[in-house]
């Protein structure tokens, strides 16, 4: 499995959105229950600033290659290695030869 090495500027954000199932009831009382194993996954909004074009490119042709489906390795700033997945990113041009690169990963549980 391919390995994101690449460090992002500072100012990281993580979401979490644990998965859960509720059921609500007509006089407001509400049930709430996890759901599956994994019910905590992270999700990281991350952006590599003021990389040169060569660099933005090796980010941008690792992210292609998996096109949102292949998983894969990434350590989280001061978390342990997971697997992760990104379906959306943007590129943008900062200066002549500077760029920026702004991706969400979201963790994935899967057995490769």
């Amino acid at each position: 499995m391919a390995t994101f090495t690449w460090a992002p500027s500072i100012g990281a954000n993580l979401s979490m959105r644990p998965t859960v199932r509720r059921v609500s009831f007509g006089d407001g009382y509400e049930q709430r229950l996890t759901f599956g194993i994994n019910t905590q996954p992270q999700v990281w909004s991350l952006e590599f600033r003021g990389r040169t074009t060569t660099e933005a490119s090796a980010i941008d042709n690792f992210l292609r290659a998996r096109g949102a489906v292949q998983a894969f390795d990434w350590t989280p700033p001061g978390g342990l290695p997971a697997k992760f997945v990104c379906d959306e990113w943007s590129r943008s041009l900062d200066e002549p030869n500077i760029e920026s690169i702004r991706v969400t990963f979201k963790q994935v549980f899967d057995l490769s």
